[in-house]
């Protein structure tokens, strides 16, 4: 077994012990727990000082494991999920009733993307479950784009970080979220709302 197929097995007992990890997303290093570990999930909220009112994206391994956390699916997030899936684009989308509640919005959603970052996606698959996402950084400061400044930020209180390398995303995964025929925009980052208009039609993207 080689270090990285070694490295990821820790990863995953420490994710399944309710641990939370540092690791590389296609745009910058996260904060991950097992998203249907309710206390894992709240570890995350204390280590990023979040209100449990601003709930945070997971990662999904695939369409399987969507439906396991989604109720519906519109035909407008279909076709955005076609075409941008996988890559930096989070979708809110109505949550599933046994969803933990901090991970739903106070519309009843929850954001979830399919991850484009090799580890990333490596890591939802071996867990079996999702992963959440939120940016390795304490509320307000800045997102962290390598390894050493996620340990400048967490050394003290994460046992696990992955490398993933330099990160160069500059404003992290566009969240969305969707409407029966036209999207809202929560955060504009990687993805800009034009591109997201060259698939779904102009006039159709709410700022």
């Amino acid at each position: 077994m080689n270090d990285r197929s070694n490295e990821l097995t820790n990863t995953i007992a420490a994710l399944k012990r309710g641990d939370v990890i540092v690791f590389p997303t296609e745009t910058l290093y996260g904060l991950g727990a097992d998203a249907l570990n309710p206390a894992a999930v709240e570890k995350v909220f204390q280590l990023k000082g979040r209100d449990l009112n601003n709930p945070f994206p997971v990662l999904v391994g695939d369409i399987a494991m969507l439906d396991r956390l989604v109720a519906s699916v519109p035909p407008l997030a279909q076709r955005l999920m076609d075409y941008f899936w996988p890559g930096p684009l989070t979708i809110v989308l109505p949550a599933r009733q046994d969803i933990p509640r901090p991970l739903v919005s106070r519309t009843g959603g929850i954001g979830v993307r399919i991850s484009s970052q090799p580890i990333a996606g490596a890591l939802v698959r071996l867990l079996g479950h999702p992963l959440t996402a939120t940016s390795a950084n304490p509320s307000g400061k800045e997102p962290a784009r390598t390894l050493s400044e996620a340990k400048q930020y967490f050394s003290a209180t994460v046992d696990v970080f992955v490398d993933g390398g330099t990160l160069t995303s500059q404003r992290g995964s566009t969240v969305i979220e969707v409407a029966a025929d036209h999207i809202k925009m929560i955060r504009e980052g990687e993805i800009s709302a034009n591109a997201l208009e060259r698939v779904i039609g102009t006039g159709k993207v709410d700022h």
